[in-house]
């Protein structure tokens, strides 16, 4: 087990070098593009394989416990580790970062997108699945700060070389928002580490441990600190604005990781160190992320009304990038409850959000690529995609991801926001409960918003207008059709179906992930206890 972990995080590292150098002349194919896609999906592939692993060899009788664990030694001057662990919290994280990684490999495979080579593509893909699994993994303040930056840097060149229009601009804000975010946080991190006297996040978390040395006023400064680097990522409003330019510019694959794993590293980090390490600052500020959240959840959902209008010439990856402010702000009011139903449904709520909206980006990826565009007034103008008639698969399949995101019951996306609503009803003892019921009511208007946006999408696209065509005039008597679109090809059958197939067994069998996390939060909470 411990093998299983510590490989899944070094192994894409080891695979982005490889990556770098000549293919054997054995493996290279066709051509040395194709032998560096190839070995990306199989690198990829061997991690997701060692993370299906480790969650079956998982004990979960004991999902509280950490398991797999490594510690050793580091820069002992400055009582520095490399501790790694998993518990029901960061396992069902590993394997939805290292499935998403996966999928986005095999897809790029038969579909890479236009940049320089590929083997700088294929690398940075494995240097960004490293840092994501080890932000997840790492039970040290300072590796998860290095973990947390780590994935940065890749993800500006996957943005700024492979990406569309205004791709330099949304790439330096993405680096420029994120930088700075966590320059303050590393200071939150410092504070907790040289007050307490130790940077080991499971002795913080215990309550007759090193934070007994935490005093109120250190706790609520290391919240603020530390909660802006989160926040940005998460990203709650109004720190969010560089992630709308940022997916509306990345290459599908980029978009894919960014809304279905890196967002996860901030609202994940809210757990795993504000929560029980800094309860009493976390207490002080619990109301205001909570409304920041409720917020976020109506303001994104305006914003994506307003895009998806008639005539406001809105873009479909921009649509779904808002859409992503409103659900993360689900998450965040969760955690802002304090309590356990809210935070194991914001937990659900990620892993949720991870598989639909990454199943949303794939998708519009792959109408990108069939139509040119992902301009909502030319997809469902006269002449627009009309997918029912012209890919019903394809179509049906998007309006699949349009429901599950929007919270039909019986698909993933219901029980997280449900369960974070649930957790803002009855709020953690001494916070405000009809403050907390305030934001439970935007965040309900929220679901209703979300819902009339999402099936305006599905209308104007899957359903599209009324087609006027140019006809000639000796075809003037007869109606006008669109040419049939490409429907799923076998590829995006088996990069897509996957996401399909786990958002429905999350919808119906949601004990699975919340028998993992309930025993961890409850932990955690609890103080260790």
């Amino acid at each position: 087990m411990q093998i299983l972990l510590a490989g899944s995080v070094v192994l894409p590292l080891v695979g982005a070098l490889a990556a770098l150098l000549p293919a054997p002349p054995g493996l290279k194919g066709k051509n040395p593009d194709q032998a560096v896609l190839r070995h990306g999906v199989t690198v990829t592939g061997v991690v997701l394989a060692a993370t299906i692993a480790l969650a079956v060899g998982f004990d979960h009788g004991h999902p509280a416990r950490m398991q797999a664990t490594t510690d050793l030694s580091w820069i002992p001057a400055l009582g520095i580790r490399i501790h790694l662990g998993v518990d029901g919290i960061s396992l069902p994280l590993l394997v939805l970062t290292a499935l998403l990684t996966f999928l986005c490999a095999l897809y790029s495979y038969f579909n890479m997108p236009t940049g320089p080579s590929p083997k700088a593509f294929v690398a940075l893909i494995l240097v960004l699945e490293s840092g994501t699994l080890a932000t997840f993994a790492v039970l040290d303040l300072m590796l998860f700060f290095l973990a947390f930056e780590m994935v940065l840097i890749p993800m500006y060149f996957l943005i700024a070389r492979w990406g569309g229009a205004r791709r330099q601009a949304a790439a330096w804000k993405f680096i420029l928002y994120t930088l700075l975010g966590s320059v303050v946080m590393l200071l939150g991190l410092l504070l907790i580490g040289l007050k307490s006297g130790t940077f080991d996040m499971v002795a913080l978390a215990t309550d007759n441990g090193p934070k007994a040395q935490l005093s109120h006023t250190v706790q609520v400064i290391a919240v603020l600190a530390v909660g802006i680097g989160l926040a940005v990522k998460s990203p709650m409003w109004p720190l969010h604005s560089w992630l709308p330019d940022a997916h509306t510019a990345a290459p599908t694959a980029g978009s894919v990781l960014l809304a279905g794993v890196l967002l996860k590293m901030g609202t994940y980090g809210f757990v795993r160190i504000a929560l029980p390490i800094t309860p009493d600052g976390m207490h002080t500020f619990a109301p205001y992320l909570a409304a920041l959240a409720a917020v976020g959840i109506v303001y994104g959902s305006l914003a994506c009304l307003a895009l998806v209008r008639t005539g406001a010439k809105g873009d479909l990856k921009r649509l779904i990038a808002y859409s992503s402010v409103g659900h993360m702000g689900f998450v965040l009011l969760g955690i802002a409850s304090m309590t356990p139903t809210g935070v194991n449904g914001a937990l659900f709520a990620n892993v949720a959000h991870g598989l639909i909206t990454g199943l949303l980006f794939f998708l519009v990826g792959g109408l990108k690529d069939r139509l040119g565009s992902t301009d909502l007034d030319t997809l469902a103008g006269t002449t627009g995609a009309a997918l029912y008639g012209r890919a019903p698969r394809f179509g049906g399949l998007l309006a699949f991801g349009a429901v599950a995101s929007l919270g039909l019951p019986g698909l993933a996306g219901f029980w997280g926001e449900m369960l974070a609503m649930f957790g803002a009803f009855h709020p953690a003892a001494g916070l405000s409960r009809p403050a907390f019921l305030t934001f439970m009511a935007l965040a309900g208007l929220g679901t209703l918003l979300t819902a009339a946006y999402l099936l305006l999408v599905v209308r104007r696209i899957c359903m599209g207008g009324t087609l006027k065509a140019p006809v000639s005039p000796t075809e003037a008597g007869g109606p006008a059709t669109a040419p049939a679109l490409p429907d799923l090809a076998r590829y995006e059958y088996a990069a897509w179906s996957p996401l399909a197939v786990l958002t429905v067994l999350a919808g119906l069998w949601p004990a699975a992930l919340l028998g993992l996390t309930n025993p961890a939060v409850q932990q955690l909470l609890g103080g260790g206890k």
